[in-house]
């Protein structure tokens, strides 16, 4: 049997020296996982993999376990279930947290070199959604591009187009539409061998549609647009795909939600920082102070007000991310008695009036 050579899927030194660490293992890559199920490349081919007990017992978040993307340590490699033992470490992570009230974390997927944030041009086109993925997405490691797709169904494409750049300060826009003939070529120029790309968006966005034309195949499941005017949601898994130009594919289910585990702000939001360093003071809440050059941006409408609400939102989320009700709101007490020194002075004040009483 020819083996595979897993440097075409992305195994480079980095990943080579860490798993010369391991003996007796041997290296593969998540190509598929659902719930507990897991597919698996490694230079003997394609295998269902399963984690080891150990493994299992050892992991304290879920993000300490595999996801699609990831390069693992196996065993096994005469059995038709393969045993993964170790994740070797990400250079890149898409991370949200879990749909609903849970403070979970999930991994979306793993070691990413480019991520197409895709928004359709149609009813579902929304800058503050789009603000939330970049934050994310900047914070991932990975290089995001946003990718507009449906422009077919764009009264003015030149407009969304302008509101988009609003929000994408250093990031690359590209418009797109499967119905057009190569409408979708001006994805290729960011698609190289050995590199991964992982396709990120809501549900309905075309992500599916846009893989099976880069693909040259009708791979992956589709759907048509709904009553509303949105896609229908069709990807229920996560799955990694392997182009015939040697490069790779990330398909990911598309998120109606979308919750901030951990977000780079200096980046997706630079051009608020950039105007905040120049208000007259350091600490400005950027409301009603003098010299103010963020309020000052907007009142010439060089800043929407929206982009500020949404940068000081997400700030928001992003500070009280991970902790439970009860630390959310010390954090409040203690930022709402900062000027008397804190939360321990706060409650100090606090025992003292009630002597007096």
């Amino acid at each position: 049997m020819n083996k595979i050579d897993i440097k075409n899927l992305g195994f480079n030194n980095k990943f080579f020296t860490e798993a010369s660490l391991y003996k007796n293992l041997y290296p593969g890559r998540v190509v598929f996982q659902s719930k507990n199920i897991y597919r698996v490349i490694c230079e003997y081919g394609d295998k269902l993999a399963q984690i080891s007990g150990k493994f299992h017992y050892e992991a304290k978040t879920p993000s300490d376990f595999p996801a699609v993307g990831d390069f693992v340590m196996l065993s096994g490699e005469e059995a038709e279930t393969a045993v993964i033992h170790h994740v070797l470490s990400r250079k890149s992570a898409f991370i949200r947290k879990a749909a609903g009230t849970s403070q979970t974390e999930q991994v979306v997927a793993t070691n990413i070199d480019t991520l197409f944030i895709c928004m359709s041009m149609n009813k579902d086109f929304n800058l503050r959604r789009l603000e939330r993925y970049l934050a994310i997405g900047w914070d991932s490691g990975a290089i995001p591009v946003v990718v507009l797709t449906k422009s077919d169904l764009c009264e003015d494409v030149p407009k969304l187009l302008r509101e988009a750049y609003t929000v994408s300060t250093g990031v690359d826009i590209v418009v797109t539409s499967v119905i057009q003939e190569d409408g979708y070529r001006q994805l290729t120029p960011y698609i190289k061998k050995g590199e991964t790309i992982a396709f990120i968006g809501s549900s309905g966005v075309g992500k599916s549609t846009l893989i099976n034309c880069l693909m040259g195949e009708d791979k992956q499941i589709t759907n048509g647009l709904r009553n509303d005017d949105k896609g229908k949601h069709t990807t229920t898994s996560r799955e990694l795909i392997l182009l015939k130009d040697g490069s790779l594919i990330i398909d990911t289910p598309g998120m109606r939600e979308l919750g901030l585990d951990s977000a780079d702000l200096s980046k997706s939001f630079s051009d608020i920082d950039n105007l905040a360093a120049m208000c007259k003071f350091n600490d400005c809440t950027h409301t009603k102070e003098p010299g103010c050059a963020v309020q000052k941006a907007i009142n010439e409408g060089i800043l929407s007000y929206e982009r500020l609400l949404s940068y000081e939102k997400l700030k928001k989320e992003s500070k009280y991310n991970g902790l439970n009700s009860r630390q959310i709101e010390a954090m409040k007490v203690n930022e709402m008695f900062r000027g008397y020194g804190g939360m321990k002075n706060a409650r100090r004040l606090v025992k003292e009036k009630n002597k007096r009483r």
